[in-house]
C-alpha cells in the first residue's frame, strides 16, 4: 500500500511526453535544416526562419495565449494546446512548399509557452505539497530528454527516411500525449481548477521592477547567443568543422549530454553563488562556441 501511494501519478507521465514532443519539435529542425532547405530550394538563411519564426511565435503566442486562457479550466486548455501542437506538426509533415512549412512551425509554436506554464501548475497539483518540486522536475525531464536523445535520433531518422518522417513521428508523439492527458489527468480537483488571477494588467505590473528587466536582458543575450549559433549547427559541423553529415546526430548526442551535465553542475554552483555562476557561464559561452569552429 505504501508503494502504491508513493508512486507518481500517471498524469505526470503524460505531461512529460507532451514536454518531450514540444522540445523535440523546437530543436530537431536544427539538425535537419540542410535537408529541408534543399527540398524547398531555399537558402540557408531563409531556411533559418523555420527556427526564428518558431521562436517569435513562442514569444508572442506564449504571452497572448496564456493571458487568454488563464481563467479557463486547465485540463481542457492543455488538451486544446496539444491539439494545436499536433495540427502544426501535421501541417509541417505534409507541407508542399516553404510557406506551408513555416506556417506549420508557427502553429506548433503557439502552444509552447502556455503548455509549460499551465502544465507545471497541473503537475504540482497532482501530488502533495511536499512532492511538488519533484513533480515539476519530472514534467520538465521530458524537455531534457528531448535535447539529449530526441533531437539526435530525430535527426538520424530524418537523414535516413527523409525529414518528413521526423515530423510524422513528432505528430505521433503528440497524439500519445493527447491521449495520456485525456485519460490520466483528473478532470476535476485542484489540479485543473482555473487559477486566480489579477488579469493582464496585474501580470504586466511585474515590468515595473528593474530586476525583471535585468533578468530579461540576461536571458535574451545569453540564450540568444547560444541559439544564434545552434540554429546553423548542422552547417557549422559539416561545412566549417569538416565532419561528415552522418556524424551530426552523434555530435548532437554529445552536445545533449554536455547540456544535461552542465545543467546539474550549474545548479550546484548557483547554490553556492548565483551571481558568480551567471557571470562565469555567460563569459565562457562565446569562447566555447568560437573554439568549436
Amino acid at each position: 500500500m505504501t508503494q502504491r501511494t508513493s508512486a507518481l501519478p500517471g498524469g505526470l507521465t503524460a505531461l512529460a511526453i507532451g514536454a518531450f514532443g514540444i522540445g523535440l519539435t523546437e530543436f530537431v529542425i536544427m539538425g535537419l535544416l540542410p535537408q529541408v532547405a534543399a527540398d524547398f530550394a531555399v537558402s540557408e538563411s531563409v531556411a533559418g526562419w523555420l527556427i526564428s519564426g518558431y521562436a517569435l511565435s513562442v514569444a508572442v503566442g506564449g504571452v497572448a495565449l496564456t493571458a487568454a486562457v488563464t481563467r479557463l479550466r486547465r485540463k481542457p486548455v492543455l488538451l486544446g494546446l496539444m491539439v494545436l501542437f499536433i495540427a502544426g506538426n501535421l501541417l509541417s509533415a505534409l507541407a508542399g512548399d516553404y510557406g506551408t512549412m513555416l506556417a506549420g512551425r508557427i502553429v506548433a509554436a503557439l502552444c509552447h509557452g502556455a503548455f509549460f506554464g499551465i502544465g507545471a501548475v497541473v503537475a504540482a497539483g497532482l501530488v502533495p505539497p511536499a512532492r511538488r518540486a519533484g513533480a515539476i522536475a519530472m514534467m520538465f525531464a521530458g524537455l531534457t530528454i528531448a535535447n539529449v536523445l530526441g533531437v539526435p535520433f530525430g535527426t538520424l531518422l530524418g537523414q535516413h527516411l527523409g525529414w518528413r518522417a521526423t515530423f510524422w513521428a513528432i505528430t505521433g508523439i503528440g497524439l500519445v500525449a493527447l491521449a495520456g492527458l485525456a485519460v490520466l489527468v483528473p478532470g476535476r480537483g485542484p489540479a485543473t481548477d482555473a487559477a486566480p488571477t489579477g488579469g493582464l494588467r496585474g501580470e504586466l505590473r511585474a515590468f515595473t521592477h528593474a530586476q525583471v528587466w535585468f533578468s530579461l536582458v540576461v536571458t535574451v543575450l545569453g540564450f540568444g547567443g547560444m541559439f544564434g549559433a545552434f540554429t546553423y549547427i548542422a552547417y557549422t559541423l559539416t561545412e566549417v568543422s569538416g565532419f561528415a553529415a552522418g556524424t551530426v546526430p552523434w555530435l548532437l548526442v554529445l552536445f545533449g549530454v554536455g547540456l544535461f551535465a552542465s545543467n546539474l553542475a550549474g545548479g550546484r554552483a548557483a547554490d553556492v553563488s548565483l551571481s558568480r555562476t551567471l557571470v562565469t557561464v555567460l563569459a565562457c559561452s562565446p569562447w566555447c562556441w568560437s573554439a568549436s569552429r
